[in-house]
């Protein structure tokens, strides 16, 4: 998804993130997008994710990183991005993505059996 920032204020920030989360099974809020991530944390959560599921959602929020840090930190709590969600439940940033590959359960957090 690519949005230009004047078209994205808070309420449709808010609306994208809610339509994102019940409509994939799998989504990736990042800074930048599949082919070019811009941040490192960012690539990580990409690479993590994609070892195990070939279909899931990535969010660009760096058109409006203010309105979707502070929409996402409603949904999560979290407030740093990437953030990762699994059936609309929020899994975690690339370093908990990290921690669950390296103990073998990145993959089933990732079926939602987690």
């Amino acid at each position: 998804m690519t949005f230009t920032p004047e078209q994205l204020d808070a309420e449709e920030v808010d609306a994208r993130v809610e339509e994102a989360l019940e409509n994939n099974h799998v989504v990736l809020f990042m800074k930048g997008n599949r082919l070019m991530p811009q941040c490192g944390y960012s690539a990580k959560a990409l690479e993590l994710i994609s070892q195990y599921e070939d279909e899931f959602e990535t969010v660009d929020v760096l058109p409006a990183l203010p309105q979707f840090r502070a929409s996402l930190n409603e949904v999560s709590g979290w407030e740093t991005i990437p953030q990762t969600f699994v059936d609309g439940e929020f899994i975690g940033g690339s370093d908990i993505l990290a921690e669950l590959d390296e103990r073998g359960e990145l993959e089933s957090a990732l079926a939602g059996d987690a």
